[in-house]
């Protein structure tokens, strides 16, 4: 569930109907209110509700982010990137989402072309981390479930994915102190470094 205007019945409706997961917790959605707590509300409270969350420190304030791991634990949070074509590349750049423009900000957030109106997120996954960790907002364990083992479990392929153990696939990422990639495997082979 996602980008929503579901007031808190309506989510443990769905719930109770088998949707597991909020994504982009916090943003896209109806602000949290003490009579009426909506999807974010609802992310926070149910426990077995998993949650999304972009942790840039730009979509969502630090203290929020605390808040929404001290509720999800190590188990149901996950860190997304939302991050949009433009990723990587120098203020300026243009590119498409869905069918429409969006430009890379001064600030590293993709916005709407000609507006302020923020499209998403031009996050990498090992930026995330990063703020998780040394902001510090989160335990690494919490860290690196949420990067690993919790959005596979969520996609139901933990048994291959998202953990180091026999029998796994070998998908690694190697980073250094620094949190930048120095080596990657898929698969049990060498895609970098």
């Amino acid at each position: 569930m996602g980008h929503s205007a579901a007031d808190y019945e309506r989510v443990l409706l769905a719930v109770s109907n088998g949707a597991s997961c909020v994504t982009h917790v916090y943003n896209a959605m109806t602000g949290f209110h003490h009579r009426s707590p909506g999807l974010a509300g609802a992310a926070l409270r149910i426990p077995e509700l998993y949650g999304e969350i972009i942790c840039d420190g730009l979509h969502c304030r630090p203290e929020a982010v605390r808040m929404f791991f001290e509720a999800k634990g190590k188990h149901f949070g996950i860190m997304v990137t939302d991050s949009l074509s433009v990723k990587g590349c120098s203020r300026g750049t243009e590119g498409r989402l869905g069918g429409q423009k969006v430009v890379m900000g001064e600030d590293g957030l993709a916005y709407l072309k000609g507006g302020q109106v923020i499209a998403g997120s031009t996050l990498r996954m090992n930026q995330g981390l990063r703020f998780l960790v040394e902001e510090p907002l989160v335990p690494m364990e919490y860290a690196l479930n949420a990067c690993t083992v919790n959005p596979a479990r969520l996609l139901g392929i933990e048994k291959k994915k998202g953990r180091i153990a026999a029998g796994c696939d070998a998908d690694l990422v190697l980073i250094g102190d620094d949190y930048e990639v120095k080596q990657a495997w898929c698969r049990g082979r060498a895609q970098l470094g």
